[in-house]
Order: structure tokens, then C-alpha cells, then sequence
């Protein structure tokens, strides 16, 4: 077997473990969409690997760093103020628990910096970025200090909710389309909703090569496994659907893609979507028809792999 064989072959069996472990209801639903629109890389797509956390060494940075990615999730949302709570609940969801108390010691150690700022309201503490992070910014340097997993999680669970509700958003507009094209459009909205969330996956695991704490051959490897996915979904779609849509909506604000508030999921989001779903058909019919040909070879490829001989 190649060493890239091996490579992947460990980062199947180690994400498998993991996805056993998936408990959280909003990663389950990632989980499920995932399964659903592109199986080959179900058990991949999730897998998180810090060397830093394995070997003990650069924790209390380590911390910090998934710390200010935990609130810059909520930020992102317009929610500006978050409390040590809502920092441990969403801790836990996307890593290796940690005591609140070491939560707590890690918020004042970054308001000791100046990085965040305290307010009081009764007996609730709040956190605050002293300063917005910035936008347009290069990937190297934002993973220095900020975790960017809870940010694109975020991301995919607000679009996975869409995927799984395709019909009932078609239905709410269908005013605004050919009747006789329900079926399409539903068909269609899927489709740009789920490779959305691959391709914000796709970013989330090309941010942390560059991470300081990650094993960046897995990361590497993870990023060639799903660009193959996206490109098997996306290369014979038009530059609107593409560029406008997909590579938009599916990248944060701090790299040049878009700014999506928490209510624009059902509105905005859903519109844009839909008016694509319907502009579109006869191209997505072509590349939905060419997708489910590679979907099928991936999956065989993938059995293969997972064969004790396989090559």
C-alpha cells in the first residue's frame, strides 16, 4: 500500500472511531446530511486531530485559541456578548471537555491581555472582543490565534438545516415558480444547500493546515478527499452558481466571503438559493446526473480501500 494509501486509510479509521462518538443533536444533523448528498466522505469530514492536545505541550495556548474561536462563532451571528456558559457548552461540542474553571481562568487570562473586555449585568459576567477581528485577512496569521472549527460547524449546521427542510422552504415559495417544477426545485435545492456544506468543509480543513496545533498531514489529506467531492458536484455548474453561491456562502467573513445573520437563513439565503434552483435546472440536471456517476465510483473506491488488501 502507498504511503498515501496508509494515510488515508488511518484517517478513515480514526474518523470512524469519532463519528461513533457523535452525540451533540446539531452534529448529528451534519452527520446525517452528509450521508445523504456525499457518503464517500461520511466518517471524514469531522475529524479534528491537535497534536498539541496528544503530546501535552502548548495547552494553555491551545485553549486560548479554541477559546476565541468559540466566541467568534457567536460573533459572527451578531452576538457580541457571551458569558463563560455558553463558552463551556459549545467547548464540549466540538472538543475534548474542560472544567469551567479552567474555562473561567483562561477568559481572564485573555482580559489580562486586553484581547477580551469584562461587563457586568447583576451577577452575570459577560465576555467581549476588545477589538473586532479583522476581515480579509490571511489564513496563517488568523489561526494563530483563533480556532476557526466552531465558526464552519456553525456554518453547516444553519445550511444543514436547510437541506433537511428543502421541501417545506420549496412549498413556502412556490408562488413564485412553475408549480409543475416542485419536484425540481427540491431536487435542486438540495443539491446547492448540500455542496455548500461540503465546500465549507472543504475551507474549514485547508485553515487548519495552518494551524500551529494541528497534524497537518491529515488536514492535507482531508482537504484533497473533499476538493475531489466538491469538484465531482461542481465542475460543470455555471460561474454564478459557483462563485456567487457556493464559494460565497460557504466562506467566513474573515476570508473574504460572506456576512450571514442568524435570520437570513430563511429569507435572504433561501431566496437566493431557490432563484438559482429555478434559473438553472437544465445545467444542474447535467451535473446532477454526472455527480451520481462519481458518487458511485468514489463509494466503490472507498470499499476498496477499506478492504484488508486493498491497494
Amino acid at each position: 500500500m502507498s504511503e498515501k494509501s496508509e494515510i488515508e486509510k488511518l484517517l478513515i479509521e480514526s474518523a470512524k472511531l469519532e463519528a461513533i462518538e457523535i452525540t451533540d443533536s446539531k452534529l448529528q444533523l451534519i452527520d446525517k446530511v452528509v450521508q445523504d448528498f456525499a457518503p464517500e466522505i461520511a466518517f471524514l469530514y469531522q475529524i479534528r486531530e491537535d497534536e498539541s492536545e496528544e503530546q501535552q505541550i502548548k495547552t494553555g495556548r491551545l485553549h486560548e485559541n479554541r477559546i476565541l474561536g468559540i466566541i467568534l462563532r457567536f460573533y459572527l451571528e451578531g452576538k457580541k456578548k457571551i458569558t463563560t456558559g455558553e463558552v463551556e457548552k459549545e467547548y464540549k461540542r466540538y472538543f475534548k471537555e474542560i472544567a469551567r474553571s479552567t474555562i473561567s481562568t483562561y477568559l481572564n487570562m485573555l482580559k489580562k491581555e486586553s484581547t477580551l473586555y469584562k461587563e457586568r449585568d447583576g451577577r452575570v459576567v459577560y465576555y467581549i472582543f476588545y477589538e473586532d477581528p479583522p476581515t480579509g485577512i490571511n489564513p496563517f496569521w488568523f489561526t494563530r490565534l483563533f480556532c476557526i472549527v466552531p465558526a464552519y460547524f456553525e456554518r453547516a449546521i444553519n445550511f444543514s438545516n436547510l437541506y433537511i427542510n428543502a421541501e417545506k422552504y420549496v412549498k413556502q415559495n412556490v408562488d413564485d415558480y412553475n408549480r409543475e417544477n416542485v419536484s425540481v426545485l427540491i431536487r435542486n435545492f438540495e443539491f446547492i444547500t448540500g455542496l455548500i456544506i461540503v465546500n465549507i468543509f472543504k475551507n474549514r480543513s485547508s485553515k487548519c493546515i495552518l494551524c500551529q496545533f494541528s497534524k497537518r498531514e491529515i488536514y492535507k489529506k482531508l482537504e484533497e478527499i473533499i476538493s475531489i467531492a466538491v469538484k465531482d458536484r461542481s465542475d460543470v455548474l455555471p460561474e454564478e452558481i459557483v462563485e456567487n453561491l457556493i464559494e460565497y456562502y460557504s466562506e467566513i467573513p474573515m476570508f473574504n466571503g460572506s456576512t450571514i445573520g442568524k435570520n437570513d437563513f430563511e429569507t435572504k439565503i433561501v431566496e437566493e438559493i431557490l432563484r438559482c434552483a429555478d434559473l438553472y435546472k437544465k445545467d444542474l440536471d447535467f451535473q446532477i446526473m454526472v455527480s451520481l456517476r462519481r458518487k458511485d465510483l468514489r463509494l466503490a473506491q472507498k470499499v476498496a480501500l477499506d478492504e484488508p488488501n486493498g491497494d
